[in-house]
C-alpha cells in the first residue's frame, strides 16, 4: 500500500477522499471531451497512429513537468517492472479497444465498459483487501443502470437486445485490464513524486502501443504533413488533457479512494458527453435520456456520502 495512504491521519481522511472525488469529477469532464474531438480526427488516420502520437506527446509533457518540478531520478526506476505492468495494462486496454471497435458498435462497447467498476472492486479486494459495502454496491449498480440508459439513448428494446459477441468479449478483456490498473497504482506506488510516477507509467504505455502500431503497419500509412489542423488539435487535447492530465488525476485519486469508487466515475462520462455535444451545437438529447443522467448523479452522491 502506498506510503501516502499510510501516513494520512484519521481526521484528514475525509478531506483527502473529497480531493480524490474532485479529481475524478475533473477526470470525467476531461475524458468526455475526447469523444467529440476524437470523432472529428478519426476519419483522417488509423486509431493506432492517433494513439501513438497522443501518448508520445503525453509522455513528453509529463517528462518535462516532472523534470522541471520534482525531478527525474534513476532511483525512481527501482523495480522498473512496476511501470511495465502499469503501462502495459493500460496499453492492453487501448489496443483491445481498437480491435473491438472494428467488430462491435460504440454503443455495445460502452455497455461493456459499465462492468469495469465492479471488476475493479473484485481486483481491489484480491490485491488490497478493499471491501465494498452495501451502499457502494448499490451506488455502482445505480450508476451502471444510469450510464447504460444514456448509452442506449433511453431505448429499452435496444438494451434488452444487447448480446455479447466477439467484439464485446474482446473489449471485456480490455476493460478487465483497465479495472486492474487502478488497484495496481496503490499497490505499486512507492515514495517517488506523483508526476514522475505518472511519467514512467505513461512512457511504458507509449512503448507498448508503439510496438503494436509498428506490428500492424499503421504508422507507415499516415502522411503526417497532410493532416488537417483539427487532427493536430485533437491530438494535443488527447495528449495533454485526456492522457497526461487524467493519468495524474487517476493516480492521485487511486491513492485516496477505493478502486471501485475511482472507476465508478466512468459512469459520469456519458452525461458529460451529452453536455459537450449540446454546448458545441450538436443537439441535446430527448428528455427520456435525462433519467439516466439523474440516476448517475444519484449514484455519485451515494459514493460521495459513502
Amino acid at each position: 500500500m502506498s506510503a501516502l495512504h499510510a501516513s494520512v491521519p484519521p481526521g484528514a481522511e475525509r478531506r483527502e477522499a473529497l480531493r480524490g472525488h474532485a479529481a475524478m469529477l475533473a477526470f470525467a469532464a476531461i475524458v468526455s471531451g475526447s469523444f467529440t474531438l476524437g470523432a472529428l480526427a478519426a476519419p483522417h488516420l488509423p486509431p493506432e497512429a492517433l494513439n501513438v502520437a497522443r501518448f508520445a506527446l503525453a509522455a513528453a509533457a509529463l517528462g518535462a513537468m516532472a523534470a522541471a518540478g520534482p525531478g527525474l531520478r534513476l532511483r525512481q526506476l527501482a523495480q522498473p517492472w512496476r511501470y511495465a505492468l502499469l503501462g502495459g495494462t493500460l496499453a492492453v486496454y487501448f489496443v483491445l479497444m481498437f480491435v473491438a471497435l472494428r467488430i462491435a458498435s460504440p454503443v455495445s462497447t460502452g455497455a461493456v465498459f459499465t462492468l469495469t467498476p465492479a471488476m475493479s472492486a473484485v481486483f481491489a479486494w484480491a490485491l488490497l483487501g478493499q471491501r465494498t459495502d452495501r451502499r457502494v454496491a448499490l451506488a455502482l449498480a445505480l450508476g451502471a443502470a444510469g450510464a447504460s440508459w444514456v448509452i442506449f439513448r433511453g431505448d429499452l428494446r435496444a438494451m434488452m437486445a444487447f448480446e455479447i459477441g466477439r467484439g464485446e468479449a474482446i473489449f471485456l478483456v480490455g476493460c478487465a485490464a483497465h479495472a486492474l490498473y487502478t488497484p495496481m497504482v496503490r499497490l505499486f506506488k512507492r515514495d517517488e513524486p506523483l508526476l514522475a510516477f505518472a511519467f514512467w507509467t505513461t512512457l511504458a504505455c507509449f512503448l507498448a502501443i508503439l510496438a503494436y502500431a509498428l506490428a500492424t503497419g499503421a504508422l507507415a500509412a499516415v502522411r503526417w504533413s497532410a493532416l488537417p489542423p483539427i487532427v493536430w488539435g485533437a491530438i494535443a487535447y488527447l495528449a495533454l488533457m485526456a492522457s497526461a492530465t487524467t493519468f495524474v488525476l487517476v493516480q492521485f485519486a487511486a491513492l485516496r479512494l477505493p478502486a471501485a469508487k475511482v472507476m465508478a466515475y466512468g459512469y459520469v462520462t456519458p452525461s458529460f458527453v451529452i453536455l459537450w455535444e449540446g454546448l458545441l451545437g450538436h443537439g441535446w438529447p430527448a428528455a427520456s435520456i435525462l433519467a439516466g443522467v439523474a440516476a448517475t448523479a444519484c449514484a455519485m452522491l451515494f459514493l460521495l456520502r459513502g
